[in-house]
């Protein structure tokens, strides 16, 4: 026996195992495509055979053109609380993160040096008050000049100049709460010696919040104060809204970006300065139109279409697009108010199939209908 003999017999050996170890599936195989009708049919999706579907119903909504940009929320008023004068702290009246009133003393400053100088000034006053009167009298018998009663005179006025002179630095020593607020960490303690350079706290006001960001310039003569503006936190996932109050009246030239700032309620103090904000910005209004999920548009050669629920059954309609948008689509021709809308599922639908209406979904948690992104 030759070797070419061999290894033919040797090939046939390995072919005829290989045929012996597959067998049980090659035989499932044949008698599977011995029924084509029910591979065809496949696993049913739903009761009776009817295919599983959400649905939402079509309604009118306010199509709105927005701009997408990025800000921080700001403190309506902020101020650090500092020191007019040098001097040792004899009292502190209020404690870290509490909330106080404008005019609320703060602290207090020794002030026994001044007190004793307000003193002597108004010993000094006196006594040319009545040097004063003297002089006038004087003067109306025609005894002293005019210009002898004149330095009387400037003497009582300049009396009473450094007295209010010490009664401002008196009121230095005293700090008060500015504006209604919440105080911030605390950096001194009693019996501190502080200058004005010396940092006390902070005091902010955060109701209204603001929200300052920048747009690109193009679209500069299309925003005014009195523009509504929507956005989040990375805080939150809440949705808190605002009205722009102010715009810078000059472009960036470095950024080709137009600067302005929004005010947002915050009586709940949720909105914390310094948060970074992905804001919505809308610059004008389209009037109302019907918009659906872009994943419920099946693109065809000579349009698009999509799928309604028709007495149990999914009906296929010719539609016309406008506008797209980041999540939906305007439909300009084809849809009417109340139509019910399949939003998924859609692929394995067919053409006046049953279906199984699973889950309704409202329009405004799709993002349908709300805007259209610049």
């Amino acid at each position: 026996m030759n070797k070419t003999t061999k290894r033919l017999i040797t090939a046939l050996i390995i072919v005829f195992l290989i045929g012996l170890a597959f067998y049980p599936r090659i035989k499932e195989y044949l008698a599977t495509s011995n029924k084509p009708e029910e591979a065809e049919k496949g696993p049913k999706a739903g009761g009776g055979g009817k295919t599983v579907v959400s649905v939402m119903v079509v309604e009118p909504a306010a199509l709105n053109d927005i701009v997408k940009t990025t800000g921080t929320v700001l403190a309506n008023e902020e101020v650090e609380i500092r020191s007019e004068i040098s001097g040792k702290i004899t009292n502190l009246y209020f404690k870290e993160g509490q909330y106080v009133q404008k005019g609320t003393v703060l602290l207090k400053i020794n002030d026994d040096d001044l007190q004793a100088q307000l003193k002597k000034l108004e010993y000094g006053k006196k006594l040319s008050e009545d040097n004063e009167y003297r002089q006038r009298q004087l003067l109306e018998k025609e005894a002293i000049s005019q210009r002898e009663y004149d330095i009387s005179l400037t003497t009582v006025k300049t009396n009473e100049a450094d007295i209010e002179n010490i009664k401002a630095q008196l009121a230095k020593a005293t700090i008060r709460a500015p504006f209604s607020g919440r105080l911030g960490l605390r950096y001194v303690s009693e019996g501190s010696y502080i200058t004005p350079t010396s940092r006390i706290s902070t005091l902010t006001n955060t109701n209204p919040a603001k929200v300052e960001f920048s747009v690109p310039a193009k679209y500069s003569d299309r925003i005014k104060a009195g523009s509504t503006i929507k956005y989040t936190t990375e805080s939150s996932d809440a949705e808190y809204s605002g009205r722009v109050y102010a715009v810078d009246p000059k472009i960036d030239p470095q950024t080709r970006t137009l600067q302005m700032r929004a005010t947002s309620p915050n009586g709940n103090g949720s909105l914390l300065p310094g948060a970074f904000a992905r804001i919505e910005l809308i610059i004008g209004s389209r009037g109302t139109a019907i918009t659906v999920p872009n994943e419920a548009i099946i693109p065809e050669e000579n349009g698009h279409k999509v799928f309604l629920v028709k007495s149990g059954k999914a009906t296929p309609r010719s539609v016309d697009v406008g506008m797209r948008g980041e999540f939906d689509m305007e439909i300009t021709k084809g849809l009417s108010a109340g139509d019910t809308l399949i939003t998924t599922g859609i692929l394995q639908v067919k053409p006046d199939g049953p279906v199984e209406i699973r889950n309704v979904v409202n329009a405004g948690t799709t993002g349908v209908g709300a805007k259209s992104s610049l």
